[in-house]
């Protein structure tokens, strides 16, 4: 609590202080003298002295008392004050210090949240950038036309893959001999039909020699464009060494 007395008030306190004390002082010299007998007054002065000394006394001894009271009253409400003055400078300190801790807190937590932001942008551009370079990496899935271009190109692509010869013209050659390009088409009247096995598709293959071919990763419809030519040019390049050498029923 003395940390809040001021100068000022150091000084006001000594002030009462040294009052009190010469009030007290006064009030002690006057009683005496009063009491005191003097050598050159006659006998009957000095009874007269002595008969209203007391009642000087008295009164000195009040207003003695009432200023000290006063002083008293004016004490207590100075310390009041300054007790008051004290509580008030604590309080404001108190919450000062609060302030400054809650900024402090809040200061923290803004950081912690910006630095929480920067770490998952940071993260997000990195998923991001290897997505990138992976698809990239990635070939570019290769789409071909429903039509019996895309079907030849689509159906090399795979034989490429599983090491089938056969080249654009050949295949293309023998599905216009055999089918005319209709990937439906059926042969119900020569001795496959008549045997249960119908030539079909494309490349006129029967049931037999496309499963007996057939290249994995294609369709088993045996009418599936792709899948029919893989199986027949799978199959003559068994038996004729390429698709290129076959220039008759097969």
């Amino acid at each position: 609590m003395s940390a809040f007395i001021t100068p000022e008030i150091r000084r006001r306190l000594k002030s009462r202080k040294t009052a009190i004390a010469g009030v007290a002082a006064v009030a002690a010299t006057t009683v005496a003298l009063s009491l005191a007998p003097s050598g050159n007054a006659e006998a009957g002065v000095q009874t007269e002295a002595a008969a209203a000394a007391p009642v000087a006394f008295k009164a000195d001894a009040e207003k003695t008392a009432a200023l000290q009271e006063s002083i008293t009253s004016q004490q207590s409400a100075f310390e009041a004050q300054l007790k008051a003055t004290q509580a008030k400078a604590k309080a404001e300190a108190k919450a000062k210090a609060e302030k400054a801790a809650a900024e402090k807190k809040a200061a923290a937590k803004a950081a912690a949240e910006k630095k929480a932001a920067a770490k998952a942008a940071a993260e997000k551009r990195a998923k991001e950038q290897a997505a990138s370079r992976a698809a990239e990496r990635k070939p570019a899935k290769v789409t071909y036309p429903n039509n019996l271009d895309g079907w030849i190109r689509e159906a090399m692509a795979i034989m490429k893959k599983h090491d089938i010869p056969g080249s654009y013209d050949g295949i293309h050659r023998n599905i216009m001999r055999e089918s005319s390009g209709d990937p439906r088409a059926i042969n119900n009247w020569d001795i496959n039909a008549i045997n249960g096995v119908p030539s079909k598709g494309l490349l006129q293959v029967i049931k037999p020699t496309f499963d007996a071919y057939h290249v994995p990763g294609t369709s088993w419809d045996q009418y599936d464009p792709v899948a029919n030519i893989v199986a027949a040019c799978n199959y003559a390049a068994d038996r004729y060494g390429s698709m290129d050498n076959v220039n008759s029923a097969y």
